[in-house]
């Protein structure tokens, strides 16, 4: 299924700054999604992975069962010829797993035509972006990590194709989960299916961006917990302290009012006992 629209792309610097949108190349993207050769591609692939090393032991490969258990008559048991028949405890195994190959062989223009239509799909959902351009001088997994975070796509698989082999890139993006970085010419059928958004650098599809002005993003501040409103808030802050000082003067003044209380019982004993002597 082909279509005549040209599709676009979003476009960003490896920082994260908004570019132009790109045009992405007609005799690629041409709008064609087939999926029963998408499937046919995808299934070769993960047979491709089997190792194949599953493997069992028939009657002659069990040690042992050489002698006759018993002899063939007089016994009133069942004729028996070996201890290692399928039907016996330890026996061998009838018709089970051995060694062998699970790969299939999918022809490279069928190949092609499967990695065109799942990058179709990817563009047709959206889901391409271009990079202008990876220049890592060393491995740094947090500039991946800021990458994908400013994209709004942390939460997603991304796919991250480079123009030819960079290692550093490799590298930065080998710790986190979510991340695959590849090649180009690399890339399969399954790596794009498997990924929600694909990173493409714009020189692997015949791009040169040219550079522009751009800045390193905010560091993110890490609060203790929400604040609802900011102006409540601070108007909180500066009546609590008016708050503590109240209360500690409180305590003060009842200990005040104590004092005065304790100092005029005596002075009131002492005046009914200099009534009592003048009567």
């Amino acid at each position: 299924m082909a279509d005549n629209t040209t599709l676009q792309a979003s476009a960003y610097t490896a920082l994260g700054t908004a570019r132009d949108a790109v045009a992405l190349p007609e005799d690629l993207f041409d709008g064609t999604v087939n999926m029963p050769v998408m499937h046919q591609a995808v299934k070769a692939f993960l047979a491709n992975q089997r190792q194949g090393n599953a493997s069992t032991k028939i009657r002659k490969y069990v040690t042992g069962g050489n002698q006759k258990p018993w002899k063939q008559k007089g016994t009133g048991r069942a004729r028996a010829g070996s201890a290692r028949a399928p039907h016996w405890v330890g026996g061998g195994t009838v018709f089970g797993p051995l060694p062998r190959s699970y790969a299939q062989y999918v022809p490279s223009k069928v190949r092609a035509l499967a990695r065109k239509s799942a990058l179709n799909a990817r563009a047709r959902e959206n889901a391409i972006v271009v990079i202008d351009r990876f220049e890592y001088d060393a491995p740094k997994t947090s500039r991946i990590k800021a990458l994908v975070d400013r994209l709004g796509v942390g939460d997603k698989k991304v796919l991250i194709l480079t123009d030819g082999v960079k290692p550093n890139v490799f590298l930065s993006g080998r710790n986190l989960p979510t991340v695959h970085v590849l090649p180009y010419s690399d890339v399969s059928t399954y790596h794009i299916l498997w990924s929600d958004v694909v990173l493409i650098e714009a020189g692997a599809i015949g791009h040169t961006l040219a550079p522009i002005a751009e800045r390193e993003p905010a560091p993110a501040t890490i609060r203790k917990g929400p604040v609802k409103n900011p102006t409540k808030a601070a108007a909180a802050a500066k009546k609590a302290p008016v708050k503590k000082a109240a209360a500690k003067k409180a305590p003060a003044a009842k200990k005040a009012v104590a004092k005065k209380a304790a100092a005029k019982k005596p002075v009131a004993k002492k005046a009914a006992a200099k009534k009592k002597g003048g009567k």
